[in-house]
C-alpha cells in the first residue's frame, strides 16, 4: 500500500509539472534575451554587447550610445526586462522605435534605467518626456526587473513590483524594442515579450 501510495504521489509530481511547463509555454512569451546569444537583435553605436556569465553585457561605448534593437516590431504587448546596472549607469528599454537606425527618447518610448540622471523625475522608472517616475527607485548594484505593459495608448511601468508610470500617450504606435547603452556597466540576462 505505502508503496502504490508513493507511486500515485509521483505520478502527480510529474503530472503537475507537465502542466506547469505546458502552462509556461502556452502563455504567449517569446525570450529574445536569454543570456546566451544576441540573435534576436541588431546592434547600432559603438557599445561593446557580448555575453558574460549568461548575461548580455557592456560597459563601454566610446563617445557614442550603444542600442540592441529588435528585429521584430510589436504594437501591443508585455515586456519583463530583468538587468543589473552599476550605480553611474546610464540604459534604458526602448519601445515602439520609429527609426532602427537612430533610437532616441524623441521617436520612441524610453523607459528609462538612470540612477543619477539630472532631473530625477525622468530618471529610472520614468517614460522620459512623457510620464515622469511616481516613486523614485535606485536600482545601481542589484538585479531588477522591469515589467512594461503597452496596449493602444496606455503604457504602464512596474520595477521590482511597484508601479512607476502609468499614462496615457499616442506618439508612438509600433516599432521594435530597444536595449540601451549609455554608460557605466550594463546587462540584460532575460528579457521576454508577450503580444497582446
Amino acid at each position: 500500500m505505502k508503496h502504490l501510495s508513493m507511486l500515485v504521489i509521483g505520478l502527480l509530481a510529474v503530472a503537475l509539472g507537465a502542466c506547469s511547463s505546458m502552462s509556461s509555454k502556452d502563455s504567449g512569451w517569446i525570450v529574445l534575451v536569454d543570456g546566451s546569444n544576441l540573435d534576436n537583435w541588431n546592434a547600432i553605436g559603438n557599445a561593446n554587447w557580448r555575453i558574460v556569465d549568461g548575461s548580455i553585457q557592456a560597459d563601454s561605448g566610446g563617445k557614442r550610445q550603444g542600442f540592441l534593437v529588435s528585429k521584430n516590431s510589436y504594437t501591443d504587448f508585455q515586456v519583463r526586462a530583468e538587468f543589473w546596472v552599476d550605480g553611474d549607469a546610464n540604459s534604458g528599454v526602448f519601445l515602439r522605435c520609429g527609426d532602427r537606425g537612430t533610437v532616441s527618447a524623441k521617436n520612441a518610448y524610453e523607459v528609462n534605467i538612470f540612477d543619477k540622471r539630472p532631473d530625477p523625475s525622468y530618471g529610472t522608472g520614468a517614460i522620459v518626456y512623457v510620464a515622469k517616475a511616481s516613486t523614485v527607485l535606485k536600482t545601481g548594484g542589484k538585479w531588477n526587473t522591469y515589467e512594461i505593459t503597452a496596449k493602444g495608448s496606455q503604457l504602464t511601468v512596474v520595477l521590482n513590483g511597484v508601479k512607476t508610470a502609468d499614462v496615457q500617450d499616442s506618439q508612438h504606435a509600433s516599432g521594435p524594442i530597444a536595449l540601451q547603452y549609455g554608460g557605466g556597466v550594463v546587462k540584460f540576462r532575460k528579457v521576454e515579450i508577450r503580444p497582446l
